[in-house]
Parts: structure tokens; C-alpha cells; sequence
């Protein structure tokens, strides 16, 4: 939803655009037939307001980071949390629902149905209005798509006894989807001012132009995607950064970790590393690096990533634990290149007889590692005076894999023992970036575009620029954009996607192990090519009294 909107304005909007859910689970959700009357409602522009603010809940948030544990990138430890657990392990049957569901696309088809009913209303603002409602549709719709393949595409309010429709072509909604995209990008502003009903963080141009070449990426339209990217380079976006730290940052003694050449060395190092993660604080919210994020309202509407990402230590549940892979990913500082780790059973061994050797795989990283996981003995002065992390093996809330997730954690909320109100970014430049770089590569190979756009990335971080001569191929430079994309979108819920696309996940969905035992797995994984699409849930089939039809292997 908008932030800063007054308590009553979301309790009305929600109560409202009840009127679409359904009291039954139907495949597609239908309206039920004794809630708030449509001869009540849609009398006025206020009316308009608040039924868009009540369908902008339906946009993701904390759970995106499931989607990294449902990848290699991370352990979801609590299989009672998210069907994460079930979908890495590559124990998936029709009884799962991995996100099944149609409640926002019925919101958005039910708003759009009824707001041209209110008389008098400024028309170029409730074509806004609709905009911004059929963006929320055709987000959902993509997701859909992406996770299930083909699904029942409806543009209106599903009638009572006629919501059982068939699935539409998978070709057909990503036509759907981007020509919606299309045609809001010519509606929707650039930015917006403050202030009812032009409240910042909805949902803008960029956004519907970089949800466009997200897409566009996803199913290998490469010029497509690198065109929509390119576009949205022109709006004035950036990457967010910072200049110095603070006074509890500064305490941070990285030179334990880091072998600096000089002062001006470790200054870059810092401000790199305090750029990628205050990005995602709630004081640096809306800054000019977001170009679409999940609203929160303050002390109202809290996210749970100070709870669901950190260790017992910090009175976190350490649900999302860093794989050793992840680690592993993160390159060299000093080159720019990916280190060679230990073996497992090495890691282990050093871990288990306390040998100094097992912290060096951990020197001389990526600043976006020590900004990102809570590796053993990480400092972290800024969510506690003199902290640094100790991996206990089998205490309370510890991650099992020996790491813990810092990025997306806000020190100053856990400090202040309040509860965590940091919107959640689901769309950021430094995705755009990427999105270019990895389309135009595809399609031209190497040029000093996709050079220029990569070293943004790392520049900000505090990275060496990519060496042009080690990277002058397009293979080379594949291999390279992929583990930027790894790196840089760490836990936000581009993983799942990026190793299904790219036809590796039958290497990467393999057993993972405790950092401290090369033989027990944490969590057995297996491959079969069947996940590259979730199952349509066995309930919503019978539901549809077999109208809907399973996806093959399941």
C-alpha cells in the first residue's frame, strides 16, 4: 500500500476490495454475495483512491527471499515457513501450492470492472489510477507464468459459475503481460511529487518498463530486453551510495580481513561495502537506486526481515541461511575474480581443530560478502557494540549451513527494538544494469556498454573494474555477468528464475552440508526436469472438476 496513508483509509480499502475474495478457495477467486454493496461504493474520486491503495497490497514482499532458498543460494530451514523447503529438495507433488493464486489479479480485474462508474472524475487521473492497477495485474500474472507456465488468463471480475477457465498459452499471458506494460509506460509519470494522490512509491514508467525487460530477459528476448533496459537508463535512476560512515560503522576492523594497500585503499573498500547495504535501510528508503519496491506503512505495516534473516544471537530465526555456494561466489577483492575455496571436508577439518586456516578463505572478499553474510567472526558494530559472529554449531536459531544473512538487516531498527517498517525493494537499477548487460552480451558479445554498465555496479561496491582483456569474449563475460547477478541480487528472489532459464539447475540443486560436516547433509537435493515448472495443486484441479490440467511429471 502508499505509505503515509491514514489508518482509515486502509482498513476501508481492504474491506472494500474484500467483496473479491472468495469464501471458497475457487481456482480463480469470485466475488461473494453479502459484503460491501456496489451501490455504496464507487460514488467519488476518494472512493477511486482508496480502491487502488487497496489492491497495491497485493504486490510481494518479505517472502521474495524464499525464492533464493527454493535455488542454491540458500537453506530454508523451517519447512512450515514457505514451500522453499519442499521445492529445493526436489520432493514436489501436486499437494504443494508453491504460489497458486489469483486473489490480486481478482482485485485488480474487479477495480478495473467498476471505476469508470464514478461520475465527475478527473480522467487523466483514473486513467492513472488504472495504470497503476493493471501493472499489479500483469505482475502477477508474469510471476504466475514464470513459476507455472501456462495459467487461466481473465481480464474481468470471474461471474459466479464461471470461474473455471482453462489454461491460457504461457505465450499468450507474456503477450498479455507486456503489451499491458506497454501501454501503461505511455500513462504513468516519471515520478511523482508527494502528496494525495501523488504519493511517492507508486508505481512509476520505469517500473512498467523495467518489469518489461525483466521479462523480456526471463524468456531469452534478448534484444527486447536490452531495449526495454535501455529505456529505462534514460529516467534519471542511480545507484546509491554513501560517502563516509558512521562513528559504529567505522569501528568495523576490517583490516583483519582485508589487506589494504593504503588508507585510500580501505576508504573504498568501506564506502563500497556501507553503499550496497544502507541501500536497504528504512532511513534510505525511496532513494534513487529503487525503481519499485512494496510500500510499508511506519509502526502499522512491518516486514519481518530483522526476524526471519539473522541468527539467535540477534534474536533472529536464521530462516534463510547462506549456502556455502553463495559464499563461494563472492570474488576476489583484489582481482575481481573468483577465489578457490577449500574443500569441504578441508573447511570442516580446520573448523573442527580451531585452526586459524579456516577464516582465510574469507580474506580479502568481494565488500559485498561481508555486507551481505554473517560468515564467523563478520563485525557488526552498528547492530551491537563490539559484535562480531560466532557460528555455534546446533545452538537455537542458528543457521545449520555455518552463515547467516546481514543484507536486507537494518542495525539501527534492532537497536532501537522496534519493529522493522524498510519497504521492500522489488525492482532496482542495479538490476537494469544487469539486465542490459547480460541481453547485450547475448546479443553482440563483449562492447564497451556492457563493460560500462557492469563497472557501475562494481564501482559502487567498491570492486575493481572488469579487465577487459581476461573478459573479452562472450563466453568469458557470460560466465562473469552471471555470478555479478548472483552477487549483487543476493536473497532478493531473482535466483530461482536465473537457473531455470539458464538450464543449470540440474548441476546446482545438490545436497548441502553443515560447514563443520562434509558427510551429513543438512538437506538432501535432487533434479528432475519437471521443476523447471511447479505443479498446478491437486485441490484447485478438482475445484475446476478437471478443467485446469497438470503440468507434465507431476
Amino acid at each position: 500500500m502508499i505509505r503515509k496513508m491514514k489508518k482509515i483509509y486502509i482498513i476501508t480499502s481492504v474491506l472494500l476490495l474484500s467483496v473479491i475474495v472468495s469464501c471458497k478457495k475457487d481456482f480463480l477467486e469470485r466475488p461473494p454475495l453479502n459484503q460491501v454493496s456496489e451501490a455504496t461504493f464507487w460514488k467519488n474520486a476518494n472512493d477511486v483512491y482508496l480502491a487502488v491503495n487497496g489492491v497495491y497490497n497485493q504486490l510481494p514482499g518479505d517472502d521474495m527471499v524464499y525464492d533464493d532458498a527454493a535455488a542454491d543460494n540458500a537453506h530454508a530451514q523451517y519447512p512450515w515457513e514457505s514451500s522453499a523447503t519442499a521445492v529445493s529438495s526436489g520432493n514436489v507433488n501436486s499437494t504443494l501450492d508453491a504460489g497458486w493464486g489469483f486473489i490480486g489479479i481478482g482485485r485488480a480485474n474487479y477495480f478495473l470492472d467498476n471505476a469508470d462508474k464514478v461520475t465527475g472524475m478527473d480522467k487523466t487521473l483514473l486513467d492513472r489510477y488504472k495504470a497503476e492497477v493493471r501493472f499489479i495485474r500483469a505482475n502477477a500474472y508474469f510471476w504466475l507464468i514464470s513459476k507455472f507456465g501456462d495459467v487461466p488468463l481473465s481480464t474481468k471480475t470471474v461471474e459466479l459459475g464461471r470461474e473455471n477457465i482453462p489454461r491460457t498459452p504461457k505465450a499468450e499471458v507474456l503477450k498479455f503481460v507486456v503489451d499491458e506494460l506497454d501501454a501503461i509506460a505511455k500513462i504513468l509519470p516519471q515520478s511523482y511529487a508527494g502528496g494525495k494522490p501523488n504519493e511517492k512509491g507508486r508505481i512509476t514508467k520505469g517500473a512498467a518498463l523495467a518489469l518489461k525487460a525483466r521479462a523480456h530477459l526471463y524468456e531469452g528476448q534478448w534484444q527486447l530486453a536490452a531495449d526495454a533496459a535501455s529505456q529505462v537508463m534514460t529516467l534519471g535512476y542511480d545507484l546509491f551510495k554513501v560517502t563516509a560512515e558512521d562513528a559504529l560503522n567505522a569501528k568495523d576492523n576490517y583490516s583483519a580481513w582485508v589487506d589494504f594497500a593504503n588508507a585510500d585503499d580501505e576508504k573504498k573498500f568501506r564506502v563500497g561495502l556501507r553503499s550496497y547495504e544502507a541501500l536497504f535501510y528504512q532511513a534510505n528508503e525511496g532513494n534513487v537506486e529503487v525503481i519499485l519496491d512494496r510500500q510499508r506503512i511506519p509502526q502499522q505495516d512491518a516486514n519481518f526481515l530483522n526476524t526471519l534473516l539473522p541468527s539467535g544471537d540477534l534474536g533472529g530465526w536464521g530462516s534463510i541461511a547462506p549456502t556455502q555456494e553463495l559464499v563461494n561466489s563472492y570474488p576476489s577483492y583484489k582481482t575481481g575474480d573468483l577465489i578457490t575455496p577449500p574443500s569441504p571436508a578441508q573447511r570442516a577439518a580446520w573448523y573442527k581443530a580451531k585452526d586459524p586456516a579456516f577464516k582465510n578463505e574469507y580474506r580479502n572478499r568481494d565488500p559485498r560478502f561481508y555486507a551481505s553474510i554473517l560468515f564467523d567472526g563478520n563485525p557488526w558494530n552498528a547492530i551491537q557494540d563490539d559484535y562480531s559472529f560466532k557460528w555455534t554449531e546446533g545452538a537455537g536459531n542458528t543457521a545449520l549451513t555455518g552463515y547467516s544473512v546481514r543484507k536486507m538487516v537494518d542495525p539501527k531498527i534492532y537497536r532501537d527494538q522496534i519493529d522493522n517498517h524498510a519497504n521492500n525493494i522489488l525492482i532496482r537499477y542495479a538490476e537494469v544494469l544487469l539486465t542490459y548487460a547480460e541481453a547485450k552480451n547475448e546479443l553482440t558479445g563483449p562492447d564497451a556498454s556492457v563493460y560500462d554498465a557492469l563497472d557501475k555496479i562494481r564501482t559502487r561496491a567498491g570492486m575493481p573494474v572488469v579487465d577487459r582483456s581476461k573478459y573479452a569474449t562472450q563466453e568469458t563475460l557470460r560466465a562473469l555477468i552471471r555470478n555479478e547477478r548472483r552477487v549483487e541480487l543476493a536473497i532478493e528472489g531473482q535466483r530461482y528464475m536465473d537457473i531455470r532459464r539458464w538450464k543449470i539447475a540440474p548441476q546446482l540443486m545438490k545436497p548441502i552440508y553443515s560447514i563443520a560436516d562434509a558427510a551429513k547433509p543438512i538437506q538432501e537435493r535432487t533434479w528432475n526436469d519437471k521443476l523447471y515448472l511447479m505443479p498446478i495443486p491437486q485441490d484447485q484441479i478438482d475445484l475446476s472438476k478437471g478443467v485446469l490440467k497438470q503440468n507434465s511429471g507431476y
